[in-house]
């Protein structure tokens, strides 16, 4: 099923929500400081491509502060806006009976969209 909901996702709008993102993340790389953004942010586009399949979970990992301080300037600087649009999707995609997987995984983004790091994509 997931194979079937990754190819509609991707054929209907997950390639370019991916290309932006890889986009965007490669604009982040091109400075010293924003690597760690960058990197995160091609994760996050990998993830946007592919979702179905795939889950959001947190990770116990030993940059506790420095995450705390990376998710702050990250929501300060745009985080806030991907995690909206992603909301703003996925309520308008769960209008239909047919778009709810489809909200779903928009909810799903959303919340690595807000807080990237201490988070991971783990596949089922």
């Amino acid at each position: 099923m997931s194979l079937l909901g990754n190819l509609i996702w991707f054929i209907f709008g997950g390639f370019f929500l991916g290309l932006g993102y890889f986009l965007g993340g490669l604009v982040l790389c091109l400075t010293i400081v924003g690597i760690p953004f960058g990197l995160k942010v091609m994760k996050l586009g990998l993830f946007a491509m592919w979702p179905f399949g795939g889950s959001v979970v947190a990770t116990q990992s030993a940059s506790g502060c420095l995450s705390l301080l990376l998710n702050v300037l990250w929501i300060i600087c745009g985080g806030i806006e991907l995690a909206l649009a992603h909301l703003t999707l996925g309520i308008f995609y769960c209008i239909t009976i047919i778009g709810i997987p489809f909200g779903k995984q928009h909810f799903k983004l959303m919340i690595l969209a807000l807080v990237p790091f201490g988070h991971d994509v783990v596949r089922e």
